[in-house]
């Protein structure tokens, strides 16, 4: 019962500040998070990073092959392949989130 208190309490409080806000911050705050989203910088860095974590996945995937050896379930090893030739596929030109991966 105080769980469901708390939240009550919560969702009023949240639907109070929220109204005050009013529509003219919401569409500020929306705004912003476009502009940042769409900066130059921040779209590279992301990108960056994205293709790093691919790269350390795909370096942990070989690590731990190398020490599990046939352990690993053939439903990740299928999974890593399909990934791969979509990958292939694609030239490697765009990843399931649409940025270009350079």
């Amino acid at each position: 019962m105080r769980y469901r208190l708390t939240f009550v309490i919560g969702l009023a409080v949240g639907y109070v500040l929220g109204t005050r806000a009013g529509r003219e911050r919401y569409e500020q705050l929306k705004k912003t998070a476009r502009d940042i989203s769409q900066n130059p910088a921040v779209r590279n860095t992301a990108e960056s990073a994205a293709q790093q974590g691919r790269h350390y996945a795909g370096v942990a995937y070989h690590t731990v092959t190398e020490k599990v050896g046939d352990r690993v379930p053939e439903t990740v090893a299928a999974r890593v392949r399909s990934l791969r030739e979509r990958s292939a596929h694609n030239g490697g030109a765009e990843d399931d989130w649409g940025t270009s991966n350079t």
